[in-house]
């Protein structure tokens, strides 16, 4: 089945820091897909000759591509907004207690299904996802992603040295996380990732197998957390007194490769910086849970200095919407905290591309170029009537940059999976 969109597109391909070629726009554009996949784009008054008989729709707003979460805790969907507390007393006093939840698979499902309705609601088609030390959190995600669409990556926390009803051992965590491997390889659109909670959370041993099932799944993620809290970084130095910085960690347990996902680097050294770059790993920025915890600001100009891959993630339940086009918004205030103005097309491509590429799906997703898989979203620039009249007569740059700091869940007019509609926005702002 072909079918085309008629809309005003925009994309970013690339880090378009000094390299404007990486912003794609076509004021009046057409996208062409086909059995979930797009086939052509282009400006409509040239793409619409190619294909005179295709059934077409006319989409009023802002198209780009499905955004892409680089770091979400879906167990922690009914803790968000919890008060009070930074990271480590929060865990214990907030998320702990309400993880030991997931133990029942009837819970886990009807979280992980509102936790997906709520992305899509929000724009995001994609994501990398927290879960559980418990085996069905990850089954209740899958199952739920898959009877939607939508391209997930999760795997099991292994943590062995976790609270009473938090805690695996070496063989279980292990035995799991290659039983769910085995389960769910191949199966809808979902990845798998070898996901030790954070350094202090597991034994020396358990870190050690959790890089060994890393190398034996070449196919798999490494998902993890790193450099968050001062605290934190402060008991991780006092554990591991031989290690030069927390990813130094990591590394000595084969943990830090091209393959790597590490939450929140904001207090990173220049060393860590360094092999970072020089390993291929890369952060998910969260800047509102950042913000929430009080746990710092990330350095832009230091990642841009040192050249390091970047994705964007809300980190919910810490971070405290489930929209990444505000989270964009947010980034641009924790640039400006450390004197950098974060540009809102690379804002975009940090919450498209670049997490795409982070998550080693940009083949797939994040540029709506031919060959990509169709998922997109509508925003709309007349969401709310301060949005409105914030753009009128505004340029491209300037919409992009006022839906970014203005939006929220009221400016995506439309979510499409595979080309198909699974979210559209009531006047109201409901679901319909």
């Amino acid at each position: 089945m072909i079918h085309a969109f008629r809309a005003e597109i925009l994309s970013v391909s690339r880090d378009p820091t000094g390299d404007p070629e990486a912003v794609r726009h076509e004021p009046d554009g057409l996208l062409v897909v086909e059995d979930g996949v797009v086939v052509a784009r282009g400006a409509y008054a040239e793409l619409i000759a190619r294909f005179p008989q295709v059934s077409m729709e006319s989409l009023s707003g802002l198209m780009v591509p499905g955004f892409v979460d680089a770091h979400v805790h879906y167990p922690q969907t009914d803790r968000i907004a919890s008060h009070g507390e930074q990271l480590l007393d929060w865990l214990e006093r907030h998320i702990f207690p309400a993880e030991t939840a997931f133990a029942d698979k009837g819970h886990a499902d009807g979280v992980a299904a509102f936790f997906l309705d709520e992305l899509l609601r929000n724009g995001t088609t994609s994501a990398l996802v927290y879960p559980t030390v418990h085996e069905q959190s990850v089954d209740a995600l899958f199952e739920a992603a898959c009877a939607r669409d939508m391209r997930i990556v999760s795997g099991k926390v292994l943590m062995d040295l976790g609270p009473e009803g938090l805690r695996d051992d070496l063989a279980s965590g292990r035995a799991a996380s290659e039983a769910l491997i085995r389960r769910w390889r191949g199966r809808g659109r979902l990845g798998y990732a070898i996901t030790p909670r954070f350094a202090l959370a597991s034994t020396d041993a358990q870190l050690a197998d959790a890089g060994a099932l890393l190398a034996a799944h070449p196919e798999a993620l490494l998902h993890t957390h790193l450099a968050e809290n001062r605290r934190e970084c402060a008991e991780v130095a006092a554990r591991f007194p031989q290690a030069a910085d927390y990813l130094d960690v990591y590394d000595r347990f084969g943990l830090v490769t091209g393959r790597s996902v590490f939450a929140h680097g904001i207090h990173l050294s220049d060393r860590a910086c360094r092999r970072l770059n020089e390993s291929g790993a890369g952060i998910a920025v969260c800047p509102s849970s950042n913000f929430f915890l009080g746990s710092g600001c990330f350095d832009f100009e230091q990642a841009q200095r040192h050249g390091l891959r970047l994705g964007l993630g809300t980190d919910v339940g810490a971070g405290t919407t489930f929209s990444l086009l505000h989270t964009q918004g947010i980034a641009y205030q924790a640039g400006q905290m450390k004197g950098t103005a974060l540009d809102p097309f690379r804002a975009l491509w940090l919450a498209t591309a670049g997490s795409a590429a982070l998550l080693h799906i940009a083949d797939r997703v994040g540029n709506l170029e031919p060959g990509q898989e169709a998922d997109f979203l509508v925003l709309d620039p007349q969401a709310t009537p301060l949005l409105s009249r914030r753009t009128r007569g505004a340029d491209l740059a300037q919409r992009l940059f006022a839906l970014q700091v203005l939006g929220d869940d009221r400016a995506v007019a439309r979510t499409y999976l595979l080309g198909r509609l699974v979210h559209r926005a009531a006047r109201n702002g409901n679901r319909t």
